[in-house]
């Protein structure tokens, strides 16, 4: 059994092909574009129809990655208001003829990491993403957790200062506005664009950046410290463009947790760097959609 996987994002589209073990057979790049030529969805489904032609339909899952909540049956986006035209309840099996399994970008790269990458062999893990903005999935007794409505995950939304600005969910002083690249001009009175700006000028001795990115470090540790008591998991996966600050986050971050986690009977949360870089949201999209075929589940056991 060999897989396609798929994620759409919104400036480039990345494809792979797996076998069951997850060894990457070929992956390729694609820009995520609209013209009067092609919509990234044809792209999409160029892309899939091509590969489809070296296998037998028989033999050949396909999985899709994508921002948007699932529905029920992960096979289509059912909710994805405002972004990527025509993503919504785009009927994916019909236009490919194929087995295909549709699932959150963020949902699909814990995928990734629990079967091959920083919670393999795990039961209970959290992926948080920290990028323009903060995401998350949950992994539970062995399965990715979607919840009722398939929105289980969204950590970035969870409330750390209640008299902070509104996210876009409505939220006030979220996780994703405290540490978010999307807030950090907003963070830093316009003094920097990028959270690699701020962690350089820290290291260059700027006590101003200093002050704000470890006020940022400190209010992410009250975050996952809240995970740990709500969700108990082994592992938290941070992964994301801000995780490249390296030991300038890392470092904090650790010392952060030491003093507000739980540690009951001395036993701590690890906190690990996703090992998947840009192509998880695909690697994880196929193998997802390999595990379902064989186990014939909606939501399989990935260990």
């Amino acid at each position: 059994m060999h897989a396609i996987g798929i994620d759409i994002g919104g400036t480039r589209i990345k494809a792979v092909v797996i076998d069951e073990e997850g060894h990457l057979l070929q992956h390729s790049y694609h820009p995520t574009t609209d013209n009067a030529e092609m919509t990234w969805r044809q792209t999409v489904l160029t892309i899939a129809k091509e590969i489809l032609h070296t296998y037998k339909a028989e033999e050949i899952v396909v999985g899709i990655s994508a921002p948007g909540l699932p529905d029920e049956h992960n096979s289509t986006i059912a909710f994805m208001p405002g972004r990527m035209q025509g993503l919504e309840y785009f009927n994916w099996q019909h236009s490919l003829q194929v087995p295909v399994t549709v699932l959150n970008d963020a949902v699909a790269a814990l995928v990734a990491e629990a079967r091959f990458g920083a919670a393999r062999n795990k039961r209970h893990a959290v992926l948080v993403t920290l990028g323009t903005g903060v995401g998350g999935a949950l992994l539970i007794d062995g399965k990715p957790y979607q919840g009722a409505f398939n929105k289980a995950g969204h950590i970035g939304h969870m409330v750390i200062d209640e008299k902070g600005d509104c996210d876009v969910t409505g939220m006030p002083g979220s996780l994703e506005e405290c540490i978010g690249e999307c807030t950090i001009e907003k963070r830093t009175g316009g003094k920097f664009s990028s959270t690699r700006e701020l962690v350089e000028a820290m290291h260059n001795g700027d006590e101003y950046a200093k002050n704000t990115w470890l006020k940022s470090v400190r209010q992410l540790a009250i975050g996952l410290s809240s995970i740990t008591n709500i969700l108990s998991p082994e592992t938290i996966i941070l992964g994301g463009g801000i995780t490249e600050a390296g030991a300038g986050l890392f470092d904090p971050l650790n010392e952060y947790m030491a003093r507000y986690e739980w540690r009951a009977g001395g036993r701590k949360t690890e906190i690990v760097k996703a090992q998947y870089g840009d192509l998880a949201g695909a690697v994880g999209a196929a193998s997802f959609a390999v595990k379902r075929d064989i186990n014939k589940s909606n939501i399989p056991e990935l260990i």
